[in-house]
């Protein structure tokens, strides 16, 4: 099987992580960002990930692949239940993240944006959604500041490092795709708890963080 993904891009990570914490291969392909073509030739839209399924037939949408992985040996392995507490955290960062996230993926090495056309496309279009990235990046620290009491108050509701409720649930998928992202943020304070939890989530699903991009 092949995904199609962006580096930078949390729904990515969510279809990644579940190969990584089933231990399954996967040819993982990044597309340059300016590139329509491909993905509206597989499933009519921009959009990733996307994944090619061994019939040939493409799948979009992360948490559909998620599902369709993690079921397909029989064996699943996000069995654990969800907790609406984390659901709630994950949704109120998201109403402020897009705007320390977005300029700072605009600016790091992904693979996404090897061409200026992929750079270019993505500061375009973004800028026309979220607004001026210089503006953002002038009011970082007003917005770590609600994001390190938001990490405070995550991490009691985290009982794992190895699964946020526990037992690996869609929690976990959902969770730590947000959070990786969080960590090209530089100078944020990251409880001990939520540090634990980015690391072996980072280890077990075999996905990096970004900290060595942090700015």
């Amino acid at each position: 099987m092949k995904l199609f993904v962006y580096e930078h891009c949390p729904f990515c990570v969510k279809a990644r992580m579940i190969f990584g914490l089933k231990q399954l291969p996967v040819e993982v392909s990044v597309l340059s960002n300016e590139d329509e073509a491909t993905p509206i030739s597989m499933v009519g839209q921009k959009m990733v990930p996307i994944l090619q399924k061994e019939d040939g037939s493409y799948m979009p949408e992360s948490l559909d692949i998620v599902k369709y992985i993690d079921e397909l040996d029989g064996k699943p392995v996000l069995t654990g239940p969800t907790n609406p507490a984390i659901d709630a955290w994950i949704r109120r960062v998201y109403e402020y993240a897009p705007r320390l996230l977005i300029p700072r993926f605009s600016r790091a090495d992904f693979e996404e944006f090897a061409t200026d056309a992929g750079r270019n496309y993505f500061i375009h279009k973004k800028e026309g959604q979220i607004g001026s990235f210089d503006t953002h990046f002038s009011q970082t620290g007003a917005l770590i500041g609600q994001l390190e009491g938001d990490l405070q108050a995550l991490a009691p509701l985290i009982v794992s490092p190895q699964a946020c409720n526990g037992t690996l649930s869609l929690d976990d998928i959902n969770l730590f795709a947000l959070l990786r992202s969080l960590t090209i943020i530089a100078d944020v304070n990251v409880p001990a708890a939520v540090a634990a939890y980015c690391n072996t989530l980072s280890q077990n699903a075999d996905i990096d963080l970004l900290i060595e991009q942090a700015q």
